[in-house]
This record gives C-alpha cells, structure tokens and sequence, in this order.
C-alpha cells in the first residue's frame, strides 16, 4: 500500500531505456503521464507498451505557465 494519494490507472504507451536512466510514457485515460525512472527498475518490473499499471503521483507543487 502507498501512501500518495494519487494514483491513476495507466497503460504503457512506450518505454525508452537508457545506460542509466528510463523514459516510461503512459496514457491516462487522454491524458499522457511521462515518468523518468531507474533503468534497473524497469527492467525488473519488464515494463513494456500495452502493459497496465498505475501513475502515482507525488508531488509538493504543480507548476503552471502561459506566455
């Protein structure tokens, strides 16, 4: 069980690994979530397109900017 609040449920679109470092695009319901995490982790969770899984956001601030 996690404690962040926002958790939403996702399907993979794509996963992009790096030497160190993956890109892990997900879609929410129309909504595109990017997540950058541990190669190493995705790599143990075989993430992949299609797969479901779940967007957990934690964050102290949201940002907004329009020009």
């Amino acid at each position: 069980m996690l404690s962040a609040r926002n958790q939403f449920k996702a399907k993979v679109k794509s996963v992009k690994l790096g030497a160190v470092m993956a890109e892990v695009v997900m879609a929410v319901g129309d909504i595109e979530v990017v997540s950058v995490i541990t190669s190493t982790s995705a790599e143990g969770m075989h993430l992949k397109a299609g797969d479901a899984v779940k967007a957990v956001i934690k964050a102290t601030e949201v940002m907004v900017s329009k020009d």
